[in-house]
């Protein structure tokens, strides 16, 4: 049996640069990896500079004809633009290129649906890509009906195309019942943990930034770990163990990226607010990346959107293995930064020790003898401080130890 391997869809990259300086260059690449991780083959470039992007067609009218031209010359199937269109602009550029059309939120949404495994992720996944169809579901009728399938089409399946927009806003609402479910279990899980006093730190950083690989380095986590874009959707929690038996939990977040669409930010809120509810942030920087510095602002830019504020921040400058820039990188928001090579576990005890320091920042440290009577106390101080030392004498059980503030108050 001869397997005839897929073919991939030969599209063109169309930018808009408004102004000198700005990051539209970088913004292309970045969708070039974007197009290739969906299935694509990139087979041509265009950006178009101008004072502001044409309401209507997103280009110039006479960019359209030459991206027409390039088309027949490459032998393209479609184009993406570097932004999201409105659906004045995508039923335009489809008539007048007679071609399949496709933004760089219907990439990103595609990609979504393509990785997500668990049934959260799938419900989180369609539900961005419902809430952006159905505005757009005559302009994207056309091109995607006359090429059948491809990018843009994973996620809610070919019946996406036919049904109307009151089944879209019926399947809308009982995505939304099913990740309000979804969302109660989380916050439940989230308050164990609060009642529980184990502290959590939420890993952060721009996608591909290593951010899975730390999570399996440092606690075995067996996590998905690929050298692409968006490798891993769904938050993974585990326990880390630090010195003083001291212990902690990490959980893994979404990638952020350049122009992460808005309803997917909706619709990944409650994976996304893991950083939020968190104590302390591990802010993952791909150090070998030249963008790294544009990188760490967009991350800041979207905890400060999700409300993330007032967090100890460790900033840990991944991928030292294989950085070739001497000049060093610098974080002046984080309360401290670490050089790292997740993959080969450089740097890493430093990253316990100081997890370990921050914890103990927020405890007290005490010596005392504890009555034989009240030698129950013991279980609350192993559990949720740091016993550092411990005896047995003749009038009680002598400790000295870290403890927080409420199990301090138990012991007076």
């Amino acid at each position: 049996m001869i397997r005839k391997e897929e073919e991939k869809e030969r599209v063109l990259l169309v930018g808009v640069s408004e102004q000198d300086g700005d990051d539209t260059e970088d913004s292309i690449k970045e969708l070039a990896e974007l197009a290739r991780t969906a299935g694509a083959e990139v087979v041509g470039t265009l950006v178009q500079n101008r004072e502001r992007v044409h309401p209507g067609t997103y280009v110039g009218k006479g960019k359209v004809e030459e991206i027409r031209e390039r088309m027949f010359e490459t032998n393209a199937e479609g184009i993406i633009c570097d932004d999201e269109l409105s659906p004045a602009q995508l039923r335009n550029l489809s008539d007048m290129l007679d071609a399949k059309v496709m933004d760089r939120t219907l990439i990103i949404l595609d990609i979504f649906a393509m990785r997500a495994a668990t049934s959260e992720g799938k419900i989180q996944a369609e539900l961005a890509q419902l809430k952006y169809r159905a505005s757009r579901l005559t302009g994207m009728g056309r091109a995607m009906s006359r090429l059948g399938g491809g990018i843009g089409t994973r996620g809610p399946g070919e019946k996406k195309l036919e049904i109307d927009r009151r089944l879209i806003g019926s399947r809308i609402s009982q995505l939304k019942r099913e990740l309000a479910e979804v969302r109660k279990h989380r916050d439940i899980t989230r308050g164990e943990r609060i009642k529980n006093k184990v502290p959590v730190a939420a890993i952060v950083g721009y996608t591909n930034a290593g951010k899975s690989t730390l999570l399996n380095t440092l606690t075995n986590a067996d996590v998905l770990e690929e050298n692409m874009l968006f490798a891993t959707l769904d938050p993974t929690t585990r326990l880390l163990e630090l010195p003083g038996k001291q212990q902690i939990l990490l959980t893994d977040t979404v990638g952020f990226i350049r122009k992460l669409p808005h309803h997917l930010v909706e619709a990944f809120k409650s994976t996304l607010e893991e950083a939020k509810y968190a104590d302390y942030i591990l802010h993952v920087v791909d150090a070998s990346n030249s963008q790294a510095d544009k990188q760490m602002h967009i991350v800041y830019e979207t905890l400060r959107s999700l409300g993330v504020e007032n967090k100890k921040i460790i900033t840990l400058f991944n991928k030292q293995d294989i950085r070739t820039e001497e000049e060093p990188l610098y974080d002046f928001q984080a309360d401290c930064t670490i050089d790292i090579s997740a993959k080969y576990g450089e740097g890493l005890e430093q990253v316990k020790d100081t997890l370990a320091d921050f914890l103990r920042e927020d405890k007290i440290l005490i010596e005392r003898v504890i009555p034989y009577q009240d030698a129950g106390i013991l279980q609350l101080v192993r559990k949720q401080g740091e016993l550092l030392e411990e005896s047995y004498e003749p009038e009680g059980i002598f400790i000295r130890a870290y403890v927080p503030m409420n199990v301090y108050g138990k012991m007076n």
